[in-house]
Formats: structure tokens, sequence, C-alpha cells
């Protein structure tokens, strides 16, 4: 337990001080893409802890992930329109969705707008959404309005709480890290269940 106290602990400590380096943008813009679409770690490792350190950049850094997620749901919506039966049929199958594709489809014909956005807000991984939009074949351009819309509420959400109270997030989060970011796994955890059953 020590052993993974001190590697959190190395990993926020890498995070705060990246915030003042350059390539911590680049590198945070990578993880927001590729999360949309294919990878497990949401950018909120990056943003809270960049967020943190520099409470008055957290617009921007907002402004980054909402950026960098949409063009990376982008491609997520590609790999369900376009790759549906190699990449896209194995990554639904793979989270257990294969029995409710046309059920899925026929909500997504009334409700997409509704599904994109309430899922992009939540922490139900956005690649599902991306994916299954693309292969429920839902209009691109509104999907791209619903996931600006969506991720942005998301990241900007988490910049208002830590641009207004950081400092006082920060000492409770330093004070406590293995609690948080089990916290925060169960969350994600939980999101991912709940997408299941939702489908």
């Amino acid at each position: 337990m020590v052993v993974h106290r001190g590697m959190l602990r190395r990993i926020y400590d890498w995070c705060i001080d990246a915030a003042h380096k350059p390539y911590a943008l680049w590198i945070m813009g990578a993880v927001a893409f590729a999360e949309s679409s294919f990878f497990p770690v949401p950018p909120d490792v990056m943003l809270i802890p960049m967020s943190l350190a520099r409470p008055q950049r957290a617009w921007l850094y907002a402004v980054i992930c909402t950026a960098t997620s949409v063009v990376g749901g982008m491609l997520g919506y590609a790999i369900g329109a376009l790759l549906y039966d190699s990449v896209g049929h194995w990554l639904i199958q793979f989270y257990g969705l294969g029995g409710k594709v046309e059920a899925f489809r026929a909500s997504y014909a009334e409700w997409g707008a509704w599904i994109i956005i309430l899922k992009g807000l939540t922490p139900i991984p956005y690649k599902l959404v991306t994916i299954t939009s693309g292969f429920a074949g839902y209009n691109i351009w509104l999907f791209v309005v619903c996931s600006i819309i969506a991720r942005g509420g998301r990241f900007f959400v988490v910049a208002i709480l830590l641009n207004r109270y950081g400092e006082w997030i920060r000492v409770r989060i330093e004070k406590h890290l293995g609690l948080w970011v089990a916290l925060g796994a169960a969350i994600l955890v939980l999101g991912f269940v709940v997408a299941i059953r939702m489908v």
C-alpha cells in the first residue's frame, strides 16, 4: 500500500509540476483526444492537478480538453460508422453491447441529442457514446454540436470549481490523495456499469 501511495504521489506531483511546462498542454490534449475513442484514462487525471497548480489557467485547460475531446469523438464516430464490421464490432462485443445494437439505434433515432449530451456530461466512458453515434448513423454535425455542449459542460464545471475554490480543494486532495483517487476510479467503474445497463 505504501508503494501505491508513493506512486500516486509521484504522478500527482508530476501533474502539478507539469502545469508550468509547455508540453503538458500537448499531453493533456492527447489524453482527451484518445479517451473519446479508445483510451481508458480520462483527461481529468491531468486537468484537475494542473488546474489546482494554476487556477487562473483552468479555463484554458478546459478549452483544450473540450476541443481535443470533440475531435477525438469524431474519430470514435468514424470507428462506429466506417469500421463497425471490424474494430467497431469488436469494441461493442468487448463492452457487452452486442445484443442491443438495434435497440440502441432506435433510441438514437428518437433521443440521439439527449443521449449524447447527458452521457457526455457523466462519468460514463465517452467512447461508448462516440462509437455508438457512428454505428447508429446519427447526424455527424448534430453529433459535433452535442459533443461540444456535453464535453464543454463537463470540463468547464471542473474549471469553475477549481478556479474559484482551488486552494481549498487542493489542501483536501493532498491530505487524502489515495482516498480521492479510489473514489474517482469507483465513479468511472460505476459510470461504465450504468452505461451498460442504460443501453
